[in-house]
């Protein structure tokens, strides 16, 4: 199938996705079950594009199985934070600015997710196109950096649901294991796994062109969806713990904790 028509249903594919996802949310008078969905919606993907390309099989298996390993991981943790839970912060904060539209609104916002979603495939539709009988070392490596990133994020995820098991009452902020070399180890494990599915896809023709990927991702975790959203909560939330928090401990990249004078970067 042409490239023009694997896009193309993959549009349909996951518009539709949303769509469903933004009735149940309606009915369930919460957003936030869209981050779920995000997540979820590259399994499809990958399935979908690994059946549909043209390229050697084992390459697509293998893109392919990193693609849903990765996605069903995120998926599951997300639903075990959000259901069952009031609507997050961010998105509740969303309500307040979108009203008195907020339905149609938010329907936008699904579908630009969905969008999101194709975009974001790109390494797929390359990847899966590449019909070379063998994998080359940039493959390996890409592979090997996913899985890197796929561990690093649910360390650091269980080690933040661990942590307020333990501490919830006390409104405690987390600083242990990964959290106190990072403020967020969690997003930048997850731009590891995207910078991983980048080297993995320069192996191929036109592979270049998913480098602009991993500087999108950074964009959207520093800025939009992770963490500003995350630390402006938590600030509400937290207030002077957090901001002590701040001033010793790198906002993104991992890095050794500094005295609480130190600058905030």
């Amino acid at each position: 199938m042409s490239l023009f028509w694997q896009v193309a249903c993959s549009l349909l594919l996951v518009c539709g996705v949303m769509t469903g996802v933004w009735l149940l949310a309606i009915r369930r008078d919460n957003y936030s079950v869209v981050d779920i969905a995000w997540a979820g919606n590259f399994t499809l993907l990958a399935l979908l594009i690994g059946m549909l390309g043209s390229g050697w099989a084992a390459r697509r298996a293998l893109i392919c199985g990193l693609f849903v390993l990765w996605s069903l991981r995120l998926s599951a943790h997300l639903a075990r934070r959000v259901m069952g839970q009031p609507e997050e912060g961010r998105y509740q904060d969303l309500r307040r600015r979108w009203a008195p539209d907020i339905k149609r609104r938010f329907f936008r916002f699904f579908q630009w997710q969905a969008l999101s979603n194709v975009l974001l495939a790109l390494p797929l539709f390359i990847i899966c196109a590449n019909t070379v009988p063998n994998l080359h070392g940039l493959e390996l490596a890409g592979a090997a950096v996913v899985l890197a990133g796929v561990l690093g994020e649910s360390i650091a995820d269980a080690q933040l649901t661990a942590f307020k098991r333990n501490h919830a009452p006390s409104g405690s902020v987390c600083d242990v294991g990964l959290w106190r070399y990072s403020r967020h180890p969690n997003y930048f494990f997850e731009w590891v796994v995207w910078l991983g599915y980048a080297l993995f896809a320069l192996a191929s023709p036109l592979g270049w062109l998913t480098l602009c990927l991993p500087a999108l991702m950074l964009h959207l975790l520093l800025n939009v969806t992770g963490v500003r959203a995350t630390e402006e909560q938590a600030l509400r939330t937290k207030g002077e713990q957090y901001r002590l928090y701040q001033q010793r401990t790198n906002r993104f990249f991992p890095w050794p904790p500094r005295s609480s004078q130190a600058g905030n970067p």
